[in-house]
């Protein structure tokens, strides 16, 4: 059996390596969680460390997913809401509406049951998860139904979701724009002079000895209450309940407010995506080149539903193209995408306000996930 000890440091030393990589050119648009899947995959297949379960694997995927995820929900305040306003609110959940839709249409459209596999209803709930929240929920969801340990469709499924999220952004930037000089719409006084970036955004921390205290006490007594919750009550998911605990002490703004939880959900994210990595194997991927091209169709499918059903409501409602593009960036992307196209679309008004419709997302979109994959999973 492999050195546990071992495997923590190639681990650890593998996201270093790949949050350097993020920042070189050439590498810089594959992203941190991309890259590190890839080179522990590498390392994994070259037998630098093992592809079989192991303590250290099974540690991670049983304790630090969960404690991250908790830590990256304890951002979501939710009333804070308040400041992004009924309208863009109320688009986020149309877009939201417009993804589960075309979650459903795609598995139709792609016989999802056939070409995917069994675990066809678990990705339509990581698709669901993520395009309404972000990537917290896509492995949220993950983890909830094994599609984490099936190495392949996993990696598959996260390179897939990485080229769309760049595509989007791209077309969430040009949209916007030519829809503008073709329709146009009188900006808000507000749009047209500079205001005051969020900053809530930022890997970068400083935290205090205090600080993780309190972030390491409140996830593992979260996880130890949740599994308890989930062994009593079965028909809770063990995933809901630590999400149900982790946004209602993020309501309380000390909790919300602790420094730190961020940085730390994000390096135990790796740690989780890394262990990933190393079920891959990258030859039976390379081979089974039909399988990405299926999942990238069906992301596709249903990303174009969701931004005609988004653009379509908004334009007959007169709305903002900006506020339409970004929204939808929000959905797709997440509130880190949707606060990069205000800020490059010029929009200081709405960068904000795209950050919080963005942490919406991650409030419910492991709930919305795991409730279409049950249903397509009864089907």
């Amino acid at each position: 059996m492999a050195d546990t000890i071992f495997i923590l440091f190639i681990l650890c030393v593998n996201v270093v390596v790949c949050e350097w990589l993020s920042t070189r050119p050439g590498f810089s648009h594959i992203g941190t969680a991309l890259l590190v899947i890839l080179l522990t995959a590498i390392e994994a297949n070259l037998g630098i460390i093992p592809t079989t379960e192991t303590p250290a694997y099974e540690g991670i995927f049983s304790y630090v997913a969960p404690f991250a995820l908790f830590l990256l929900l304890l951002t979501v305040n939710l009333n804070d809401l308040r400041q992004a306003g009924l309208p863009m609110l109320t688009l986020f959940l149309v877009g939201s509406a417009g993804t589960i839709i075309g979650v459903f249409t795609s598995v139709w459209l792609f016989s999802a049951p056939e070409t995917v596999g069994k675990l066809y209803y678990a990705l339509a709930g990581m698709f669901t998860g993520t395009y309404i929240g972000g990537s917290i929920n896509f492995h949220a969801v993950a983890l909830h139904y094994g599609v984490s340990k099936a190495g392949n469709l996993f990696v598959a499924a996260t390179a897939a979701d990485n080229i769309m999220t760049t595509l989007w952004m791209v077309a969430t930037l040009a949209i916007p724009r030519f829809l503008q000089r073709r329709f146009p719409r009188q900006l808000p006084t507000s749009a047209l002079v500079e205001g005051t970036p969020a900053a809530a955004y930022t890997d970068a921390e400083t935290m205090s000895p205090s600080d993780l205290g309190m972030l390491l006490a409140m996830g593992l007594g979260a996880i130890v209450l949740s599994k308890q919750v989930a062994t009593l009550l079965p028909a809770l998911p063990f995933v809901l309940v630590l999400t149900s605990l982790a946004l209602l002490l993020a309501q309380f703004r000390r909790v919300n407010n602790l420094r730190g939880s961020r940085l730390l959900g994000l390096f135990c994210i790796y740690l989780f995506l890394a262990v990933i990595g190393a079920y891959c194997d990258v030859a039976a991927l390379l081979y089974d080149g039909r399988l990405a091209i299926v999942l990238f169709g069906m992301i596709l499918t249903l990303v174009l539903i969701h931004a005609l059903i988004v653009f379509g409501i908004g334009a007959f409602f007169k709305q903002d193209w900006d506020v339409l593009g970004i929204v939808s960036q929000a959905n797709v992307g997440g509130a880190t995408s949707a606060l990069a196209l205000a800020k490059s679309l010029n929009r200081p008004d709405l960068q904000l306000p795209g950050v919080l419709v963005g942490t919406l997302g991650n409030a419910i979109g492991t709930y919305l996930g795991i409730i279409v994959a049950e249903v397509l999973k009864a089907s």
